[in-house]
């Protein structure tokens, strides 16, 4: 059987479900494949298990951090009620939900791997081997996301090791856990299972965190070690066996060995797209696929006569972040349903056929020990690409929200600023609870805010945001040309923090 429509999404998760949303809402007719749940990766077994397994143990010791509550916690974490609320926040694995909210909005489901079959030609692998065909009349859109890559290790493969999925879905956590990454995901896990008293072992080959600013990963790795973990870097692995009795023996290069109970591989992603049917449409199989900044798969058969395939999310390998697959996933239904209705691109609330060419803001947290959050550029990355910046570091202990959040607070924040143009480009910070700070910085990079005019964006007091406050210090006074180059920002950090100290004592008298 073989049926019209005028546009399939596949790939049912978050991104997916945008993409037919915005298609659908400006009256498409719109279906959405999905092989397992409607929600994907992020819902089941990614984002939202991952920070529910992370949080309780951090409000724990945000608890133990604060004098008046520390003498009140006194109790261990409820491991096993941490893994009941890890459950009611993925809806115990069922997508009924999700399903009923497609329903809701008229986009139909069809229940089956989808695949490329010619150009506007879709077949779909119903459960049951059953197949449909589907001829598009105006676009594909494949967000089928990306899979964890093993490296070539030897023994790991035959030694059953742990997946993300693996980690996030743990019904009893083992009392002993090799890690094998320094990423995000890597560190996070370690970091939950540290928590929940396993005994954790992290191997990474260089620092943690490598993408962002060394002073977090630094920070994390400090943290992770308070927690008890083993923080092993420049770790070169020789083999890797599941002995008989089940146990897990990582052998070190130089013949160290490290017995687990399990082992957990976090060292990347590949894109899924090996049984999508590309080779059918001129492209590679297992490849990611390219795109141009309107998200239409370049050298795709039939896009240069009328464009009609489209990949949005980690498939794309822009950038492999739920909320930034998201934001691909608003910008290219608009821009599919104005290309459809005949109307002019600019049309689209936001502008579709721009918006997903900036990529020059991606913030990114990660919920570790303590939390490291970026957006925009890091300073090497900045000099890298031959910009003249200016760096102000200053330590978060220097404001007052920081203290009143938790006694003894350590964490640090970084501005990375364009000398020529004087706007923000990157911002990290490391701390507890800085997740929150993100935006406010991403919003400086996307509106390129001068950074004479955040003088005017004055953060209330006592709060976090007061931090802010003290970047601007260090980066001098407005209209000071030139004043905090990085060795000039890095001397003043004292001075700010005395002026703060100063400032606050007044407004407490």
């Amino acid at each position: 059987m073989e049926r019209e429509v005028d546009v399939i999404v596949i790939g049912g998760g978050p991104v997916g479900e945008n993409a037919a949303d915005r298609a659908r809402a400006a009256g498409l007719e719109v279906v959405l494949v999905e092989r397992e749940l409607v929600g994907g990766e992020c819902s089941y077994w990614a984002c939202i298990p991952s920070k529910t397994l992370l949080r309780s143990a951090a409000a724990l010791r945000a608890a133990q951090r604060v004098g008046g509550a520390k003498q009140a916690v006194t109790g261990q974490l409820d491991v096993q009620a941490v893994l009941a609320r890890r459950d009611y926040w993925v809806s115990d694995w069922s997508d009924q939900g999700g399903a009923e909210w497609l329903e809701s909005i008229g986009v139909g489901l069809e229940r089956g791997h989808g695949r490329l079959d010619g150009v506007r030609r879709v077949v779909v692998e119903r459960t049951g081997a059953e197949e449909v065909a589907y001829r598009v009349r105006h676009a594909v859109i494949v967000a089928t996301g990306s899979d964890p890559v093993f490296p070539p290790i030897d023994g790991l493969a035959e030694s059953a090791p742990w997946a993300s999925r693996d980690a996030t879905s743990v019904t009893e956590p083992p009392a002993r856990l090799v890690v094998i990454g320094g990423g995000v995901t890597g560190v996070e896990m370690a970091t939950a299972f540290a928590g929940f008293g396993t005994e954790v072992t992290v191997l990474a080959r260089s620092g943690l965190l490598g993408s962002m600013e060394p002073f977090a990963g630094e920070a994390v790795t400090k943290g992770l070690r308070g927690l008890g973990a083993s923080v092993r870097l420049d770790a070169s692995i020789e083999r890797v066996e599941r002995t008989a009795s089940g146990e897990v023996v990582v052998i070190l290069a130089g013949g160290e060995t490290i017995t687990a109970d399990e082992v957990l591989v976090a060292t990347g992603r590949r894109p899924r797209s090996e049984r999508l049917g590309l080779e059918t449409v001129g492209l590679e199989p297992g490849d990611w696929v390219a795109v141009d900044d309107t998200l239409l798969a370049t050298g795709a058969t039939g896009n240069d006569e009328q464009p009609w395939l489209y990949a949005a999310g980690d498939l794309n390998h822009r950038a492999l972040l739920t909320h930034q697959g998201k934001y691909q996933a608003r910008a290219v239904g608009d821009l599919v349903a104005a290309r459809a209705l005949g109307r002019a691109e600019q049309t689209a609330p936001w502008g579709a056929h721009v918006a997903t060419a900036d990529h020059s803001a991606v913030p990114q947290v990660v919920f570790a020990e303590p939390e490291a959050v970026s957006v925009g550029l890091t300073a090497a990355e900045a000099e890298r690409a031959g910009r003249r910046v200016r760096i102000a570091d200053v330590p978060l202990s220097s404001v007052s929200g920081a203290g009143i959040l938790a006694d003894d607070y350590e964490g640090q924040a970084r501005l990375v600023v364009d000398a020529e143009r004087n706007t923000v480009v990157g911002a990290t910070f490391v701390g507890q609870d800085v997740a929150e700070l993100l935006q406010a910085a991403t919003i400086a990079i996307v509106g390129e805010v001068q950074v004479d005019r955040l003088w005017h964006a004055v953060p209330a007091f006592p709060t976090m945001s007061e931090v802010w406050l003290r970047l601007l210090e260090a980066l001098g006074r407005p209209g000071a040309a030139d004043a905090s180059v990085q060795g000039d920002a890095e001397a003043s950090d004292d001075d700010a923090s005395e002026r703060a100290d100063r400032a606050d004592g007044e407004a407490a008298a």
